[in-house]
């Protein structure tokens, strides 16, 4: 019995340090990304784009992984369709010429087991530029609902649009857009 229980402790420990990272589904349901900005100096106003989609690799031993997300720029919303529609034309996201954004990182920070930041590089209107989403929200576990592993995230970062060149009527409509992200992704 006693090498019964060192032999499953070995082999537990073994497996802990060779544990194999982890690819994760981004739930297209669960997730949107959005954005704030500043209209005029009177308010902020925000649209969603409502089709994400994507895979996150995990490897929690090691605390590293990768991130490749998708964004349908056609599908975003501000709940005016007037705006929404000069919103995709040439003028800023020019949906006809880039139907999608992505976001690609492969350096993950984490503080013990919380992620903190995903350092990655952000393509819009064809341009490509670092970002650093910081993470204000993550949490892992088994859905409950599913019977899978799941994680799911709440990521923010400043952005200037004109690095992208969306240059459109500057200054009036600012030049600092909050980027949100939320996610969940289901283990395969």
């Amino acid at each position: 019995m006693k090498q019964l229980l060192i032999a499953s402790a070995l082999a537990m420990a073994s497996a802990a340090t060779f544990a194999a990272p982890a690819t994760y589904t981004v739930d297209p349901s669960h997730t949107f990304a959005g954005y704030e900005i500043n209209h005029l100096g009177f308010s902020n106003q925000s649209g969603t784009f409502s089709k994400v989609s994507g895979a996150v690799v995990l490897d929690m031993a090691k605390h590293t992984g990768s991130v490749d997300i998708t964004v349908d720029t056609n599908s975003l919303q501000t709940f005016w369709p007037a705006r929404d529609k000069h919103l995709k034309s040439e003028t800023f996201f020019n949906v006809g010429k880039f139907p999608t954004m992505t976001y690609k990182a492969s350096s993950l920070v984490f503080d013990g087991d919380k992620l903190t930041q995903v350092q990655g590089d952000l393509t819009l209107l064809g341009v490509t530029k670092p970002v650093t989403l910081t993470v204000t929200n993550f949490r892992g576990g088994k859905n409950p609902m599913l019977g899978k592993e799941e994680y799911g995230a709440n990521a923010t970062a400043l952005i200037k649009r004109s690095d992208f060149g969306m240059m459109a009527f500057l200054p009036a409509i600012a030049d600092e857009v909050t980027l949100n992200l939320t996610i969940e992704a289901i283990g395969q």
